[in-house]
């Protein structure tokens, strides 16, 4: 084992929440008690384990039994020299919580993170109570499904026999037999365990002898062993050169200008669940685009990537008019985008091919019929319509092979290879592959120093592999981490393929902090927080005084667009694979504002987080990871309501505003009045009954075939367009009270759009645009003067997403100056989604010392009115 010495004595803490139990180990790496003294022999030492049945409650239970188990250990956290999560497979949602807690406590002990597997701890628990011989692994995925592990379990050791995987329950019977037919014969029984038996048992008793039910869950024992497995593979480094608690962005930054930093085993960044598959809405695109081309491909134009619609060859004025609309607005040609490969391209992959690949090329046909393939995933690169670049790779027993890769000549060092390769990477990791391998020409050294740097290494040659003779150099190595950087250009940060909107909002540049000092007091309290409730992942930090020392957003608007809509199950994904980085730059970006060499967990005096509302599992992730740091930092906690944080994003604008006032929320999710007593006494005087306002644009926008997010479409659209050209309805305009209905009004406007088209007159889509908007806009005012004129308030706010539309922001406008209203608009970069207005309401809170405890879950509804 390398460092074996320097390990000895290593403290060890495991947890795991992947299904109904929470497991917790801590262990120590030392001398194994009763053996041969001169001959000493070194293993995990179990000093204290527990598992407690947690079903859905987790979240709300796991640090306190750490605490617990380390008490009953004997071990302050501060002596924890790593911590090892389970991975999964399992219930997405306990995963996620495992491995954010995790991260975040990880971050702030500055030590390693390690996974291990899930089904691995459970084979360990059974190999530690004399399991022995051919195992069952079989966890429970929900929906009819399993996850299932074959092992070969002796008196020394476990072999793993097959790679994570996820089938029906009802053929998990064929999967095992088709499996064994690959192995050595077995001697007798295949023991089975796992807690899909809880549900299954009848299915797999046929297969074997079923385990005492006592070792069908993970435990803190079988997490420690399988952390020892690491240690021996090499996989887990416990040495004291191993770690300097260093993050993968300090280190980029301090090798800025070098060659690319290689993501470290035990980074807190590197680490990501095990999935075994796609989302639902990928794997559905998938199909999708695999049959949107008939056996007449090239009759078919490619989809258009900004607004998602089909062109045939003979298309209509309206479609030609709306295509037009879109590159005046949007100009798709001047970004390069990605997308799943679809059919309809597969004659433009064959010609490339035969561009970049001569005789080896690929045609059309057998691109065509690798796309539906369910072990395949394809991606390419478009300037606008063309097609610049793909990428191909075929996942089979934990690795993914690079079927193809090409860019355009006129496209290359720019990045696209790189991009596309971390793509297909991606899909194989949630797919369950761990290991990258791929033929390259043997003359081709560019190539093959390209993917070294993507840490892949030389490992063989075929022999005369090309159809021209040429030999092939092997190479392979693991999947690119999530951020990895192989450009060779200068790029903005990037954070798991997210491009990091870094803002320093004060003090000096990053260049003037050169060393450490000590913080100034009057800059106390130092508040980090976090927001992560829908498709932004976000970090800010404050301080006493309400300066804003750092702002920091990664969103991931790019890989809902092409859903049309925020797809939940991607949106915890992406915050899973950022939280951590996002985090760095926040502390690099507040410690360069501040005028200092760093800013650690430790330096900080609280750690705020968003709880409710929003999508539960994008709020999970955020939740799980600041309870972590705030617990390895030993720092308080703070809960905020994200409706509060809009609330407060006006304060960015105005510090000193002070309530009574009456504040209209509009995102996408919310539209309602508030009137604002004080800062914490809220009263919600009106909201939808339907959609959102946010939402109504969404959906309009989709209508129109312009894509997703609709708002700063419909806005651009509506500025050339005749507010009064078409009479769409003001829902609930005269109603007598604060409601809102927009649902009606997205109907009215598909219902004209569908007539017009039907009768093939041209969509006139500026006013389409402008006359819905107008319609809005009408509603949100008289609402918003009814309110004020009932409250009699002197002073009007905004918050939210739609607050920065600018029909909408002039409307206030005059509405306010007619009134004698003070009117208070948040900075168009604080209307959407981020941490700084959560930092805000962070500040009074710790002021008032209202703190949350480690139990804190998330909540998908929280109304405003209701003190927290």
């Amino acid at each position: 084992m390398q460092n074996e010495s320097a390990a000895r004595g290593a403290c060890i803490l495991a947890f795991d929440t992947a299904n109904e139990v929470v497991a917790v180990g801590v262990g120590m790496y030392a001398e194994a008690p009763g053996g041969d003294p001169e001959n000493p022999t070194f293993g995990m030492v179990p000093l204290a384990c527990r598992e407690i049945p947690a079903h859905r409650a987790s979240n709300t239970i796991l640090l306190n039994e750490v605490d617990a188990t380390l008490a009953e250990a004997g071990v302050p956290k501060g002596d924890v020299a790593a911590v090892v999560c389970g991975r999964g497979p399992g219930s997405f949602t306990g995963v996620r919580i495992c491995m954010a807690t995790a991260k975040g406590a990880a971050s702030a002990l500055e030590v390693p993170l390690y996974g291990v597997s899930t089904l691995d701890a459970v084979a360990w628990r059974a190999w530690a109570e004399g399991v022995r011989g051919r195992v069952l692994v079989a966890a429970d995925a929900m929906r009819k499904e399993v996850y299932p592990a074959l092992f070969e379990i002796s008196d020394s050791e476990i072999s793993r026999l097959t790679t994570d995987a996820v089938v029906k329950a009802a053929i998990a019977c064929e999967w095992v037999a088709d499996q064994e037919a690959k192995l050595p014969e077995r001697a007798g029984d295949l023991t089975i365990l796992g807690d899909a038996l809880v549900k299954y048992r009848e299915t797999f008793e046929p297969l074997g002898a079923i385990a005492d039910e006592s070792l069908w869950a993970v435990s803190g024992a079988g997490l420690l062993l399988a952390a020892q497995a690491g240690l021996a593979a090499g996989d887990i480094d416990l040495s004291a050169d191993a770690w300097h608690g260093e993050s993968n962005a300090a280190a980029a930054r301090a090798n800025a200008g070098a060659a690319p930093v290689a993501l470290r085993p035990g980074d807190p960044s590197v680490l990501l669940p095990v999935y075994t598959r796609l989302s639902d809405a990928e794997e559905n695109e998938r199909i999708r685009l695999a049959k949107e081309a008939s056996e007449k491909t090239d009759a078919l134009s490619p989809r258009d990537l900004s607004t998602g619609v089909q062109h045939a060859n003979v298309v209509s004025a309206a479609i030609e008019n709306r295509a037009a609309v879109v590159a005046e607005i949007a100009d798709v040609s001047a970004n390069i985008s990605y997308r799943p490969l679809d059919a309809a391209h597969a004659a433009g992959v064959a010609a490339m091919e035969r561009e970049c690949m001569g005789s080896d090329a690929w045609s059309p046909s057998l691109v065509a019929d690798e796309l539906p393939r369910r072990d395949r995933t394809w991606w390419a690169a478009y300037d606008g319509q063309k097609l610049i670049g793909y990428c191909g790779g075929w996942i089979v027993a934990g690795q993914v092979q690079i079927l193809k890769i090409a860019t355009d000549p006129s496209y290359r060092r720019r990045g696209i290879a790189a991009e596309l390769i971390a793509l297909v990477a991606s899909d194989a990791r949630n797919l369950g592959a761990t290991e990258m391998t791929l033929e390259v020409r043997e003359s081709n050294v560019g190539a093959q120093a390209f993917y070294e740097k993507l840490g892949l290494a030389i490992i063989g040659v075929r022999p005369h592999y090309y159809s021209d003779r040429e030999n092939a150099v092997i190479m392979t190595g693991p999947l690119p981490a999530p951020g990895a950087s192989v450009h060779d250009e200068a790029s903005a940060p990037v954070v798991a393929g997210m491009e990091l909107q870094v803002s320093a909002v004060s003090g000096a540049p990053r260049e003037a902090a050169a060393t450490a000092v000590e913080l100034d007091s009057s800059k106390r309290p130092l508040i980090l927080a976090i927001e992560s409730s829908c498709d932004e992942t976000a970090a800010s930090i404050i301080d006493g005084q309400g300066g804003l020392h750092s702002d920091v957003v990664a969103s991931q608007i790019d890989f809902h667009s092409r859903f049309g809509g925020v797809v939940p199950e991607i949106a915890s994904r992406k915050h899973i694979e950022a939280i951590c980085g996002v985090c760095d730059e926040c502390l690099a970006t507040a410690a360069a504002s501040l005028g200092v060499g760093s800013v650690r967990w430790r330096d900080l005096d609280a750690v705020a987080v968003t709880y409710a509302p929003g999508l539960v599992g994008a709020l999970v992730v955020g939740l799980a990871f600041a309870k972590g740091a705030a617990w390895g930092a030993d720092k308080p906690l703070i809960a905020v309501n994200h409706l509060e944080g809009h609330l407060y994003a006006n304060r960015i604008a105005e510090p000193g505003m002070q309530p009574p006032m009456v504040v209209s929320l509009v995102s996408g999710g919310h539209t309602m009045l508030v009137h604002v007593r004080d800062w914490g006494d809220y009263e919600t005087m009106g909201s939808t009954i339907d959609d959102a306002v946010g939402e109504a644009f969404d959906k309009v926008a989709k209508a129109l075939g312009l894509g997703y997010p609709g708002g700063p479409i419909i806005s651009k659209l509506a500025a050339k367009g005749n507010p009064k050209a078409i009479a769409f309805p003001r829902a609930l305009m005269h109603s007598g009270d604060l409601r809102f209905s927009l649902s009606g009004l997205k109907t009215a406007v598909t219902t004209y759009i569908q007539k017009e088209q039907q009768a093939g007159r041209e969509l006139n889509m500026p006013d389409i645009a402008a006359s819905f908007e107008a319609a809005v806009v009408d509603v949100q005012v008289a609402k918003a003067k009814a309110a004020l004129i009932e409250t009699g308030a002197k002073e009007f706010c905004l918050g939210g997403g739609v607050a920065a539309n600018p029909m909408l922001r002039g409307a206030y406008e005059k509405m306010c100056r007619k009134l004698g209203v003070r009117l208070t608009m948040p900075p168009l970069s604080a209307c959407g989604d981020q941490a700084a207005m959560i930092a805000e309401v962070a500040r009074d809170r710790f002021a008032q010392g209202r703190f949350a405890d480690l139990s804190l879950d998330v909540k998908a509804h929280a109304p405003l009115d209701e003190p927290y």
